[in-house]
């Protein structure tokens, strides 16, 4: 059993941060998707793809982890970038 321990990104749609310094630890699938023969929706026998933990900190996490002996791989955080313009910039 493994899993991903990274920081949720912010929101495209939304310019707020809320909720973005959680630390989520997501298993990793064990299977493929198939689809269904009668309705055709992707799916599979494996309910660990649905439990999403967060955590407030990567250390909480990797602790959780290590406790219920799970390997898990921490993927960082990329930096932000912010590209600063003024209101101006939109009549260049």
């Amino acid at each position: 059993m493994s899993a991903r321990i990274y920081q949720r990104p912010k929101n495209a749609m939304q310019s707020g941060k809320a909720r973005t310094s959680d630390w989520l630890l997501e298993f990793e699938p064990a299977e493929a998707k198939r689809p269904d023969p009668l309705m055709g929706w992707a799916g599979s026998g494996d309910t660990q793809q649905q439990v999403v933990l967060a955590f407030e900190s990567e250390t909480d996490a990797k602790a959780y982890a290590d406790r219920y002996g799970i390997e898990a791989r921490v993927i960082p955080t990329p930096p932000r970038k912010l590209k600063l313009q003024s209101y101006a910039d939109n009549f260049r």
